[in-house]
């Protein structure tokens, strides 16, 4: 009998919480699921069967798993010889999920258990993954799994052929599911103590990682664009490439070229001066891409100098593209900066790209969003500083600076490459970069407008009067 009251005392209250999900905005279920999906794995993590000797402690442990979920790739331990196949293997399900969203997982097991997808729904998976009106949520949801694992799939078959004859067949695959997952996810975990610098002459793996990474950061969206035009759909009516794919598609293009020139330029006599032509033209690429999204390395970026880690923290700070696994204010958000800015030195009022005129909403929310992450990068700069370096003289923690300004711009841009500040953050240190890679994935206008209470226009207009700006 107390088993069967209980039951009918659950039921009310079952059904009392999915009346309240309902009822959140899609924004407050984003998050309510990120935390959830980070709590899980830090409980996961901190069990004795995910570590090698001694447990995570439970800051370690939820510092490790939002950084997993967020797709940021920051750790304090060594994922490779601390962690156990275990806590690998949590590692590697938060990656994935995260990466993709869990919305979506969550609104395709909805879908294939024909449940359906209402209004809500669409709007959940909006905020997660898109940003424009969606047609069909089941063809979203079919084309983000087919085309994932799909690349992911043909990511694992590639540095197969390298890991397998290295480490053996069980070993070696396993290794190659992890790191393409962590690829294409953007999430830049490594089974290896050096990450990839090992690999930094191998064609194979840098071209497999790389392509990865790119394919992962500029959106489903813009992938599923580019479909109509591979040889074999040539009978396929093919559309205009949107003005979002080709915003994304040049302006992604311009920052690798241009990253990597100017990392050769800058390093080809200093950290890359025992190398050949090849190796140093592999690893400039490689990190001109990977600063952007992904937080592989594959050389030891304390070699590089002062004015190649800024050109990597503004690489860090643009970020992937909307749509995408990748963090950062997003491709789009600088070429929309770029083109308010010469549009208003030209005196045009309107902001014109690509002979499209953007919309004053859109122009509105690029500028916002800008502004806040250079607010936000600011205020956690200044606290971590305060914690990590509470009376430390400006002459004797120079370094000290820059390594935490880079730590901090790779946590909110959900990056993941570190100048080693990562393993010597106090507990107070780790829960603000937390809470930075926490905002970073979720995304900073999501987060705005979920914590301010949203008013009607009001009506009334006032006067207007000029100030003098500049």
């Amino acid at each position: 009998m107390g088993l069967v009251s209980g039951k009918l005392c659950a039921s009310p209250k079952i059904k009392l919480f999915r009346e309240r999900i309902r009822k959140m905005a899609p924004g407050h279920i984003l998050i309510l699921y990120y935390a959830t999906a980070i709590l899980i794995g830090a409980v996961a993590l901190s069990l004795p069967i995910a570590a090698n000797g001694p447990p995570l402690s439970f800051i370690d442990s939820l510092f490790t798993a939002t950084s997993a979920q967020c797709v940021t790739g920051l750790s304090v331990v060594d994922t490779g010889t601390k962690l156990t196949l275990f806590g690998q293997l949590v590692i590697l399900i938060l990656m994935q999920t995260g990466g993709l969203g869990i919305m979506t997982f969550s609104v395709y097991l909805f879908f294939y258990l024909r449940k359906g997808v209402g209004a809500r729904g669409r709007g959940i998976i909006q905020e997660t993954l898109l940003h424009t009106p969606i047609a069909s949520v089941k063809d979203l949801i079919r084309d983000i799994f087919l085309l994932a694992f799909a690349i992911e799939g043909v990511g694992v078959l590639l540095l197969a052929v390298v890991f397998i004859p290295e480490m053996g067949f069980w070993q070696g695959l396993f290794c190659s599911i992890f790191h393409s997952v962590s690829a294409f996810c953007n999430a830049g975990f490594s089974l290896f103590p050096d990450n990839l610098i090992g690999y930094r002459s191998n064609v194979l793996v840098n071209f497999t990682i790389m392509g990865l990474i790119v394919l992962g950061g500029i959106g489903f969206l813009v992938i599923r664009e580019l479909l109509d035009y591979l040889p074999w759909r040539r009978n396929k009516e093919r559309r205009r490439l949107t003005l979002h794919s080709r915003l994304v598609l040049w302006t992604s293009g311009i920052l690798i070229v241009g990253g990597a020139l100017l990392i050769g330029l800058l390093e080809y006599r200093s950290a890359f001066a025992n190398m050949g032509f090849m190796e140093s033209f592999l690893t400039a690429v490689f990190q001109s891409i990977t600063a952007r999204t992904a937080g592989f390395n594959s050389i030891d970026l304390n070699m590089f100098k002062l004015p190649t880690l800024f050109l990597m923290m503004f690489l860090m700070f643009v970020g992937a593209s909307p749509g995408s696994a990748g963090g950062g204010i997003k491709t789009t958000s600088l070429a929309l900066f770029v083109a308010i800015i010469c549009s208003r030195l030209k005196g045009n009022p309107h902001t014109n790209v690509f002979r499209r005129t953007i919309p004053d909403e859109v122009v509105a929310k690029s500028l916002a969003l800008v502004m806040l992450a250079i607010l936000l990068l600011g205020t956690a700069l200044f606290a971590l500083l305060t914690v990590q370096h509470p009376e430390t003289a400006a002459h004797q923690s120079a370094g000290g600076f820059v390594n935490l300004t880079f730590e901090a711009i790779s946590a909110f841009a959900t990056v993941g490459l570190s100048l080693g500040a990562t393993g010597e953050l106090y507990p107070l240190g780790k829960i603000i970069v937390i809470a930075l890679m926490f905002i970073g994935r979720i995304g900073l206008l999501t987060i705005a407008f979920t914590i301010v209470r949203r008013t009607r226009p009001n009506a009334v207009r006032y006067g207007q009067e000029n100030i003098m700006v500049g």
